[in-house]
């Protein structure tokens, strides 16, 4: 098992310039002076809501300067939906509205702003511009798996990505038809419960990768979607009646993202 770290860390809220846009990010990390592989983390439909911006930190925590982009600059700035105990996981509100932006997201633009995320991750000081990985989850785990096709991503780390096989944000083709394209090493997660991702599709994923003999590893839990945001339960107590919560699987799954990043963006840098 690989030892978690609990390091001092800085947090602060940037903007990633994108030609005239300016993308607003979470950033977090170590605050003593080093150099670092950076990870990007990538939101749900929600935003970069309090559960994002706590994966960010874990992640800094670590030894790694993480980022948390905003995807919906361009549709809707500003938004992120929190968890609701009243309801106990998100309104039905801001499953409307996570929905409703999501459906309005171009895959083109969702590539540009990765690489502003990247070009700006490579002028902060303290970061080792070749170890650079990402997470994602959901709606970000399609979209890491997006962004494990371009050259800088050393590492990916995908939970339960939504519409791989089929969509991609406005492409004629599937973001799965790109898989021969990623460079790096990925590692996806999905739960054998999951409503709206099916095991078939996971693997369809799987058998992907394993045709174009791209380094990666498959985990399959027995929970539903989001099960790892139960990771936080001691911050957000009323997760233990959330049906995604699975506290099997969150940690377990945790520690192989741990491992991930660790044997590819410190050992390898």
């Amino acid at each position: 098992m690989i030892q978690q770290t609990n390091i001092e860390i800085n947090t602060t809220k940037v903007k990633i310039p994108n030609n005239d846009l300016e993308i607003d990010a979470y950033l977090a990390q170590p605050a003593h002076q080093g150099t670092f592989g950076a990870i990007i983390v990538f939101h749900e439909i929600f935003g970069v809501n309090s559960h994002i911006r706590e994966v960010t930190e874990l992640i800094a925590k670590q030894g790694y300067v993480a980022i948390a982009p905003a995807l919906y600059q361009r549709i809707a700035p500003g938004f992120a939906a929190d968890f609701s105990p009243e309801d106990i996981g998100f309104s039905p509100e801001a499953y409307r509205l996570g929905l409703q932006y999501y459906q309005q997201v171009k895959y083109q633009e969702i590539i540009s702003d990765i690489q502003a995320a990247i070009a700006y991750l490579k002028t902060l000081p303290n970061v080792k511009d070749n170890a650079i990985g990402s997470i994602g989850f959901c709606f970000g785990g399609h979209v890491a798996y997006m962004a494990a096709t371009l050259s800088d991503i050393q590492a990916t780390a995908s939970f339960y990505g939504a519409g791989i096989t089929t969509s991609s944000f406005g492409e004629d083709t599937p973001t799965m038809n790109r898989t021969s394209e990623i460079k790096g090493t990925i590692y996806m997660f999905f739960g054998t419960r999951d409503t709206f991702v099916s095991q078939e599709e996971s693997e369809q994923i799987e058998a992907e990768l394993k045709k174009h003999q791209i380094n990666h590893r498959i985990f399959r839990y027995d929970a539903g979607h989001g099960f790892f945001a139960g990771l936080f339960v001691d911050k957000y107590p009323f997760l233990k009646q959330h049906p995604s919560y699975n506290p099997e699987a969150a940690p377990d799954a945790w520690q192989h993202v741990l491992e991930l990043f660790q044997n590819n963006l410190i050992m390898s840098a």
